[in-house]
């Protein structure tokens, strides 16, 4: 006998939701990531919930970063559902389902404008302040 499923609970998803964002922002954190910025991208689009920007100083930052959050990730039970852009590592997207993570080299970043283009007025902690955040909840 096939039963389906049960839903997770609203509560549940959010809390698994908060644990990978402080997971992901620990992992950039770890990696001297620059200008970080997560926009709630909920209404948006079916996508993801979260959305991560972040700049690396070097195509091999850049590539080091996105490893650490695959890392991180991973060992916090997260599965990630594929990673592109790690050959050139000047943009390498992390897809976590929920928290999608784009790494980008400043010149990279700034010509797509993806904060522009996402940000729908929640969005946007400072870095230091997504630090403090995640210290406190790891």
């Amino acid at each position: 006998m096939i039963t389906a499923a049960r839903p997770r609970p609203l509560a549940s998803a959010q809390g698994r939701l908060l644990l990978l964002q402080d997971v992901v922002t620990a992992a950039l954190a770890d990696m001297k990531a620059v200008n970080v910025k997560i926009l709630d991208v909920r209404g948006l689009t079916d996508i993801a919930d979260k959305m991560v920007v972040a700049s690396g100083n070097s195509d091999r930052h850049v590539r080091s970063i996105a490893e650490r959050v695959l890392e991180k990730a991973k060992a916090a039970g997260f599965r990630a559902i594929g990673t592109e852009g790690e050959r050139d590592g000047e943009w390498v997207l992390v897809d976590l389902q929920d928290v999608i993570v784009h790494v980008m080299l400043p010149r990279v970043r700034e010509f797509y404008g993806l904060e522009r283009l996402w940000d729908n007025g929640t969005a946007s902690l400072p870095a230091e302040a997504l630090r403090e955040s995640a210290a406190r909840r790891l």
